[in-house]
């Protein structure tokens, strides 16, 4: 395990090219920042002793460019497509699902993750509750409010 100097020496040397690596391979910031923190955690656990200045900074960008490939191919990812995405492209959702993701998608962030928390990934109101941290009563009542909320832009009530 390396020291704090020698830990802090290498992220102020190459920061900037681990950074630069991931959003050319991953063109996402958030997964940027995942394989930075991976990239660096593996550097300060490694026990690699380097020849030379050239040679640690090859290590960095192998472990770089392999980290991004190794999330790229990873089951979730090629498994799964962002909700972003999806309302993007058409073709990966059925027609008659189309207008109710945009509908669920439209309403404000409080409701809509409720609404994702329970329909779509099964959550009960008392582990929504837990997990976004609020009282199982507040879930409920914003459930029920997304719930006339999409029925009112749905115009159907068969959606409650």
């Amino acid at each position: 395990m390396r020291n704090e100097q020698e830990v802090n020496r290498a992220i102020e040397q190459y920061a900037d090219t681990v950074r630069r690596l991931c959003m050319l391979y991953l063109k996402n910031h958030a997964d940027t920042e995942d394989i930075f923190q991976t990239v660096f955690l593996k550097y300060v656990l490694s026990s690699v002793s380097f020849e030379n200045g050239e040679h640690e900074k090859a290590w960095f960008i192998r472990v770089t460019i392999n980290a991004c490939k190794d999330l790229l191919k990873s089951f979730f990812r090629t498994r799964t497509v962002s909700l972003d995405e999806a309302v993007e492209r058409p073709d990966l959702i059925l027609p008659d699902h189309r207008e109710v993701l945009e509908a669920v998608l439209s309403l404000p962030e409080k409701y809509r993750d409720v609404v994702y928390l329970h329909y779509f990934e099964g959550y009960s109101a008392p582990q929504i509750g837990k997990i976004l941290g609020r009282n199982v009563n507040t879930v409920y009542t914003r459930l029920a409010r997304s719930k006339q909320m999409l029925r009112e832009k749905l115009g159907d009530d068969r959606y409650g």
